[in-house]
């Protein structure tokens, strides 16, 4: 270990986004993070995850909170530390595919906004879902990161990920990252994972996973060790169970080592004391489940991540037929063979998820197909790493074409056509795309929004609770 090179890793701090969408729903609102920005904002960090996923929909839905006015908050708190975002490709932060126009004018609203780092990935790793984005981040002079979706099968071998890294670099990234949804990745096989990435680009590499599956503290250890640039970490309160390790954890484990971080702990400790209250209050309400805390070692068993086993556990309750659960978790695997074997990450995951509760529940496989399923086999979301099981596919959606081409390829402009559909509500250029991406929710809050200024009882959209795994 002394003869290496001093090479200290860096950290993305994700407890304004990831930590929260993992642990509490996605809950925390911008009152809760505006007071300690200050000491974050000195710590120095690599970047701060703080906008994207799912904090966008729950901000509308759920917050009654404008994303943007959140994001310029942000930006203005935080002066030396860059910002950084999750984008789900062609998907936005939606769950269908936008048109080319509206991917572009996002990512420069974003960057305009105060995002530095747009984190961009796709649920079946098609690299054409991710060249529009990929484009215009760099057009506005934005850090393009390529998120590459982790998981297992015979298709995803060393030869897979070196190729699809190269495809990454040659599209004009500016950095890759492994992105471990689900927690499936285990120490030796980062530390080979690593290596071989590193062989086969000259991109820095960052590692995101998840603690579902308790090994995510050594995964990184390893995968530090075999020259990863950049770890995903989450302050103490809101680490582990399904959020990423804790932050202080892993800048001690590095401490005095080549790879130290020279993060100061004491200043880390008063970043923690901060949010603990608010981790206490979120578990005394109900609003933060022990049961996201432990380790569920099932998640490598089936590959199935946290907050898809919490949905799918509720979509059993609400027909009674909790009993099924184990049936289902052996399903799930069978499913995701059927269609193609994609990484189970939002919204594949919940694809998958919910047509092997459907299969469990008729008794006969595909006997119902949801329309997602019937889209995923027609091409909609784009092309699997290995094809779609032929009899399925003949069950589902019989002789019906299919497409080859990248998806959004069809998909005509549409940012006009949504201009005018809601120019009634726009009081910010931004609103346009919040209701672009979910109009029925960004109508309620342009209401409630247009209630407080009037002072009237605003018609309150549902705020029904439930995570949102990506």
């Amino acid at each position: 270990m002394s003869e290496q090179v001093k090479k200290p890793v860096k950290i993305t701090e994700t407890v304004l986004r990831d930590a929260h969408q993992s642990l509490i729903a996605t809950r925390m609102t911008t009152e809760q993070m505006l007071p300690i920005i200050d000491k974050m904002d000195k710590v120095g960090y690599h970047s701060v995850e703080c906008w994207g996923g799912a904090t966008f929909d729950s901000c509308l839905r759920f917050l009654k909170e404008d994303p943007w006015e959140r994001l310029r908050k942000l930006k203005d708190g935080f002066q030396h530390t860059k910002l950084q975002m999750l984008f789900r490709g062609q998907n936005i932060l939606g769950y269908r595919h936008y048109a080319d126009d509206v991917v572009e004018y996002f990512v420069q609203k974003s960057i305009a906004n105060g995002i530095d780092i747009i984190r961009i990935f796709d649920c079946l790793n098609d690299i054409r879902n991710l060249q529009t984005a990929v484009k215009a981040a760099i057009k506005e002079q934005g850090h393009a990161q390529v998120a590459l979706s982790y998981t297992l099968g015979d298709a995803y071998t060393l030869d897979y990920w070196m190729d699809v890294a190269k495809r990454v670099e040659d599209m004009g990234a500016h950095s890759l990252c492994i992105k471990d949804m689900a927690g499936l990745l285990v120490p030796y096989q980062a530390e080979e994972l690593i290596g071989a990435l590193k062989s086969a680009t000259d991109l820095p590499i960052q590692l995101h996973t998840h603690y579902t599956s308790g090994v995510a503290s050594m995964t990184y250890l390893k995968a530090v060790e075999k020259g990863c640039d950049i770890i995903d970490t989450a302050m103490s309160p809101l680490a582990l169970g399904t959020s990423q390790p804790a932050t202080e954890v892993m800048v001690e484990t590095f401490k005095g080592t080549p790879f130290d971080t020279g993060l100061d702990q004491n200043l880390l400790a008063e970043i923690a004391d901060y949010f603990r209250p608010l981790r206490e209050k979120c578990l005394d309400s109900g609003l933060m489940n022990a049961k996201v805390l432990g380790v569920n070692i099932k998640t490598l068993l089936y590959q199935v991540p946290g907050g898809m086993l919490s949905n799918m556990i509720s979509q059993l309750k609400e027909q009674n037929a909790e009993d099924k659960y184990e049936e289902v978790l052996k399903e799930i695997p069978r499913v995701r063979k059927d269609l193609g074997e994609p990484p189970l990450v939002t919204p594949s995951s919940q694809i998958v998820g919910t047509q092997a509760v459907f299969n469990v529940l008729m008794g006969e496989r595909y006997k119902v197909a949801t329309k997602e399923t019937k889209a995923v086999l027609r091409g909609e979301y784009g092309q699997t790493v290995k094809p779609f099981n032929p009899e399925i596919v003949k069950k589902v959606i019989g002789d019906e074409k299919v497409i080859t081409c990248r998806p959004a390829d069809l998909l005509e402009p549409e940012l006009h056509k949504i201009e005018a559909e809601m120019a009634q509500w726009k009081e910010q250029d931004e609103d346009v795309l919040s209701y672009a991406l979910f109009p029925q929710v960004a109508t309620e809050f342009f209401k409630y929004r247009q209630a407080q200024k009037t002072k009237i009882d605003p018609s309150v959209a549902d705020t029904k609770t439930g995570a949102y795994p990506v």
